[in-house]
């Protein structure tokens, strides 16, 4: 046990910080591809779970090594793929010393900076997002676990209010909860409405060309549908990042006593700008809100909000006791656990409270319409190309690109693209059109990098690739 006892953290520590700091460095140049599959990288990481210890160092530094070629460099400049962010210096450093620290961010007893930062990031966002400021705020993993959340809050709402008891008696015989969704939703709904019982959606609204929900066929269902009902509505398309009509879907769902759930995964950052908060109008009447903090805010994976109006319910979803518990009361700091499923977890917190406080409310807006701008630049200077088409209005960060009018040229000049390694683009179907979708979410995307990105993907364009 020697090796594992005198593990050498210092110099551990060592070598990371200087293999970070490498590859942190060279992201700007870095070509935006992975050196090394999956298929090699099994052949060469070991897999073999050896009988006695290995010095710690050589373990890190292996992975270093490995990790550095096959990895994709999604913290660059020029990765527009999967609405992923950067990671800003602030919240990168505040994440380290919270691995450092090992803190269990349950309980306000297990961690005090971890439970008041949230405290404090939850007021923060509430602010940025102009919802009321008594909203509850549960810091989970990503928009699934965000929409899940809020939907488990929404469903012991809705039924409490039919006179069901959800957590004495569970599903079985409890009024049926009806779920409308639109036509663009993300899949993540449908997941989150798996999860807490629901099944499939059981109502699909269509959508327009722009994938915003018809707010005339919502109302037709609305007034079809009996006993609760869950809206999900969407603020920021994942593919053109178009909203539906929120304001509308508020008037219809206050009317027909709807509970409101609004997937803001990244559009709802667009409340923290203001060049682009008017498309977030009425957004603050919903009940629930799903937002991402590792898309435009640049934090590292994993970080998203579940935001709630109704603290009452919100906590008798998720509030626990046990005898060793060691809760707080109204003075104290909130115990994180009660607001979200899990129990352990990660002091996620840390890096959304120093990535606004470092930003601050402007740095916030420019991060949000500076991303904007440079959407439509790059929707701009593609379309001045012949066999290129612009398929959304770019109304916010997304862009979709169709090469050819040909699904195969499309697919073929983004295959091209991600092994060229200048910028890295994904791939997507819009209305059964194969499209490049590019998404600008990183703080780090300047001018320069969007010409560069540009000249490449036309030269894939007019070399007259063919699909594999």
């Amino acid at each position: 046990m020697a090796v594992l006892l005198d593990s050498g953290v210092g110099e551990i520590l060592e070598v990371v910080q200087e293999y970070s700091k490498v590859y942190l460095e060279q992201a700007d140049d870095k070509p935006v591809r992975s050196n090394l599959g999956v298929a090699e990288l099994r052949k060469r990481l070991p897999s073999i779970l050896e009988q006695e210890p290995i010095n710690p160092l050589n373990v890190v530094k292996q992975l270093a090594v490995l990790g550095e070629q096959a990895t994709l460099s999604t913290i660059g400049p020029r990765y527009f793929g999967f609405v992923n962010g950067g990671v800003l210096p602030a919240a990168l450093g505040a994440d380290l010393l919270g691995v450092a620290w090992d803190q269990n961010a349950a309980m306000a007893v297990m961690s005090p900076i971890a439970s008041v930062t949230e405290e404090i990031a939850a007021t923060w966002l509430l602010d940025l997002f102009n919802l009321p400021e008594d909203c509850c705020v549960g810091f989970v993993t990503g928009a699934q676990g965000a929409s899940t959340t809020c939907l488990a809050v929404a469903r012991h709402h809705l039924l409490a209010q039919h006179g069901w008891d959800f957590e004495a008696n569970g599903l079985f015989g409890a009024p049926r909860i009806t779920t409308i969704v639109g036509a663009e939703r993300h899949t993540t709904i449908d997941v989150a409405l798996r999860y807490n019982g629901f099944g499939c959606p059981s109502t699909v609204i269509p959508a327009d060309d722009q994938g915003r929900m018809i707010a005339n066929d919502l109302e037709l269902a609305l007034q079809d549908s009996e006993g609760p009902v869950i809206v999900c509505a969407q603020a920021g398309n994942v593919n053109t990042g178009a909203f539906d009509p929120v304001s509308e879907i508020v008037r219809l769902c206050k009317k027909y006593s709807a509970w409101l759930h609004i997937d803001g995964a990244f559009g709802l950052w667009a409340a923290a700008s203001t060049d682009y908060a008017h498309l977030c109008d009425g957004a603050n009447q919903a009940d629930s809100w799903a937002v991402d903090g590792h898309k435009w805010l640049n934090v590292p994976y994993d970080s998203a909000y579940a935001i709630t109006a109704h603290p009452k319910s919100h906590l008798a979803t998720f509030g626990s006791t046990a005898s060793y518990y060691v809760l707080g009361g109204s003075e104290t700091p909130r115990d994180n656990m009660n607001l979200v499923p899990e129990a352990s977890r990660r002091a996620r917190g840390l890096a959304t409270w120093a990535a606004i406080r470092s930003l601050g409310r402007q740095g916030i807006d420019d991060l949000v319409s500076t991303c904007c701008a440079m959407a439509k630049l790059f929707a701009t200077l593609l379309a001045e190309y012949d066999g290129i088409e612009i398929l959304n209005d770019v109304v916010l960060n997304q862009v979709l690109v169709r090469f050819g009018n040909s699904d195969a040229h499309t697919k073929a000049v983004i295959q091209a693209v991600q092994e060229e390694g200048t910028c890295w683009a994904g791939g997507s179907t819009w209305q059964g059109k194969a499209v490049m979708r590019l998404s600008v979410s990183n703080w780090s995307t300047r001018t320069a990098d969007i010409e560069q990105s540009v000249a490449a993907i036309i030269k894939i364009h007019q070399s007259g690739i063919k699909a594999r």
